[in-house]
Formats: C-alpha cells, structure tokens, sequence
C-alpha cells in the first residue's frame, strides 16, 4: 500500500474498480483497490470515492491525481500516517 506524506495530510494512492455490486475496500497485491458502485461517467466514480473515503477518514478527502484514470491519488487531510493505516485496517476487517 503506497502512502505518501504531504503538507496538507496523507496522499493514499489507490487503484479504482468501477461498477461494482457494492462500495469495498481491500488490498491486492500490496496495492489499495476501492470497488465503487458508480460507472466511470462526468466524474461519477471521483465523486463517490470523495464522498466514501470522507465518511471512512471524518475528514475531507481530494482527489490530487489520476482525474480520468483508475490509478488516482486522494490527499486526506490533517490526518497522521499511522492513523491511516488504522482506519483502512478497521475498513477491511
């Protein structure tokens, strides 16, 4: 699972599986993938993986790169490393 510091917060790099039954989070091959439930559409699939992972973490969440593809980095504000590595274990257990 790539993490990588920044001023704001933590970037999560993740891999995105759109169209999927259900929101999911799980780890493939050391690499975080989120199933989202929303087609790849006018940003449908950015805006519920926003939406998801700020309810996951309690703070806001921006996408910061990979727009229009399945490799995306999101910035989770204020938030510690090890935080994150907390509440993604809680999310996939």
């Amino acid at each position: 699972m790539k993490l990588q510091k920044a001023p704001q917060g933590i970037i999560i790099f993740i891999n995105v599986k759109p169209n999927s039954k259900q929101f999911q989070i799980k780890v493939e091959d050391d690499e975080l993938v989120l199933l989202c439930k929303e087609t790849p559409v006018k940003g449908k699939v950015n805006r519920e993986l926003i939406k998801e992972l700020s309810k996951l973490f309690k703070r806001r969440v921006e996408i910061v790169s990979g727009f229009s593809s399945r490799q995306k980095g999101a910035l989770v504000k204020d938030i510690e490393e090890h935080q994150v590595l907390q509440v993604l274990d809680a999310a996939m257990s």
